[in-house]
Order: C-alpha cells, then structure tokens, then sequence
C-alpha cells in the first residue's frame, strides 16, 4: 500500500462518474443520460458501503458530471469523501493561470475548497503542464498530484520536474484492463510500486465489454461509442468471458466483478463507472474476492489471446 493510500484510507475501489449527465458530446460513449435524480440513490449506496471515492473531470461531459456530484458533496461531510478530478490541457484557456482557472472552476462545481488528487489529464507538453500546476500544489487546495494517460518516459519526467520542486507523482491513471496490459508490459506499474505511486485503472470493464452482459448474440445498443468501438469485436472475447464465467462461479459473484478483482489483484485501484446502484454493489463485492495467482496467470493469458485492441483515440500507445 503506497503513502497516498495510507494518508487517505482509499477503499480498494474508485467510483467513476465520465458518464453523469447529458448524452452529449462526450456522453454519446455510453449513449444515456444521468441526472441528479437518477444518480442520487447510486451516491447513497456507496456512501452506505464505505465507497467513497470519486473521481470525475471538467471534461466529462463538459462539467456536468462535476456539477451533478457537486449536488451530493454539498450535503455530505466533507472530511468523508475523496474526490479527484483533473486539468484537461486541451481545454486550458489562453491565459498565464489556465490550470488555476481550470482548478476554480472545477471546485466551484463540486462545491468544496479542495480536491484529494487533481490530476493532468492526458500527456500534451509534460514540460509546460507539470510545471505549471506546481504552484497550485503548494496551496492546501490540493493533496495529492496524478499523471493520466502518461506513458513511463513521460511519467519519469513529470516525476523529475516535481523532484525539483520538492513534490512527486503520487498516481498514475491509465487505461488498465484483461484486454490492455500495456501498463503492465511497458514497466509503469513496476514504476508505481518502485516508487511508492498509486497506480488507477480506468476502464477495467472496457465500458462494459468485459462485464458479461454483452456477446456477439447480444451487442451494445447502436447509436453510442460503444457499440461502434466494441461490437464488432465481441465474437473474439467468447473464450476470455467463458474463462472468466468459470472463475466467477467459484468466487460467487458476477463476471463484471472478476475483470475488477483481477485489477485489485494486479496492485492497481480500480475505477469502476456507477450509474446504477447494481453498480455499487457489484464494486463492493468485487473488493472482497480474492483471486489466487494460477486465476491471475489464466485471465491474462485469455485476455492476451483475444488480440483485441482497445486503445481509444484519446490515449496515446504505451507499448
């Protein structure tokens, strides 16, 4: 367990909100529309279960999501809650305080004075962004500082130039799955644990395609991101969701909470979408299944055997 996990006392499971609020722009991934009223009873279930840790974005659906977990955060106690959210480069504004205007806005929306860990979000100019959110850091409206979507260069790099302020890399956040180990083939979780960095995996489900729910005879309804990216690639998952059943059956749970118990097991911090109180639940379940190292060994093997590739266009490859 790293420093950050420790500070915080982190549940072994993130909750993740990219699909909160209007299907638009960036919400046509998931193709639906959450709202306040809709996403009320998901906070109070995790808030039930000891989940609670949420990370979001400006740029997830524009602000919405921010805005909608806001609602809840307001009339919730504070000391009780983890929430990170990140300074998306490519919406920066043109000015001399863009990450500081970003950062304001995004507290404004979560209506609190402070995040846990505020994150760059993607790898566009390390040299720029990393040392411009140095001086937010020095403030007390920011606990912890993460790198999403870095490959291992970019990551010891940005990891130099805090150094040299005085401050590290305390997360990493990637895309992290049965089907995209390359944080793992690529030496960045070896990174993490040599340097007592939290390392999140985001899309561990594959928005879904590892969940169990989908098959080529049962696909992702047309219309959303979704269904354009995965459906055409579901036929090669059949032996990966067969191993997974198998294993799934012995731990009596469901197969979406396998692909999050194999990221638990990997020494990652998975973050799981909630938009339904199903989702919580499963989260909650899937952090008390053990997998034994022979399970490990045989999901990773299956999932490489897929050959299915799921880098997305706004990640970058880490090979």
């Amino acid at each position: 367990m790293t420093e950050m996990q420790n500070d915080l006392k982190m549940p072994k499971i993130a909750l993740g909100t990219w699909a909160w609020g209007e299907a638009d722009g960036a919400g046509q991934v998931f193709g639906n529309s959450f709202n306040v009223d809709d996403l009320k009873p998901v906070f109070e279930k995790a808030t039930e279960l000891g989940l609670n840790l949420w990370d979001t974005a400006a740029a997830y659906t524009n602000g919405q999501s921010e805005k909608i977990l806001g609602q809840f955060v307001k009339d919730s106690d504070r000391s009780k809650l983890l929430l990170s959210t990140k300074f998306t480069p490519q919406m920066a504004d043109d000015t001399d305080k863009a990450i500081e205007n970003m950062f304001n806005g995004s507290i404004k929306r979560l209506q609190t004075d402070y995040v846990d860990s505020y994150w760059i979000h993607n790898s566009a100019d390390v040299e720029k962004w990393t040392k411009e959110i140095i001086s937010l850091t020095k403030t007390d409206k920011v606990k912890y500082i993460g790198v999403s979507n870095h490959n291992l260069a970019q990551i010891k790099r940005a990891n130099e130039i805090l150094h040299s302020a005085g401050l590290k890399i305390s997360a990493v956040q990637n895309h992290f799955s049965l089907l995209d180990r390359t944080s793992e083939t690529s030496g960045i979780l070896e990174y993490c644990r040599d340097n007592d960095i939290t390392f999140f995996s985001y899309m561990v489900l594959e928005q879904g395609a590892l969940s169990g729910k989908y098959d080529a005879s049962h696909p992702f309804p047309e219309g959303s991101e979704r269904a354009k990216v995965y459906n055409g690639k579901l036929a090669q998952l059949g032996s990966l969701i067969d191993g997974m059943k198998v294993i799934a059956t012995e731990h009596k749970v469901d197969v979406a909470q396998i692909a999050t118990a194999w990221a638990v097991a990997k020494g990652t911090v998975p973050i799981i979408g909630a938009t339904k109180v199903k989702h919580i639940e499963d989260a909650a379940k899937a952090a008390e299944v053990k997998l034994n190292i022979t399970e490990v060994n045989q999901l990773d093997k299956l999932g490489d055997e897929t050959a299915v590739e799921t880098t997305r266009e706004w990640e970058q490859s880490l090979k």
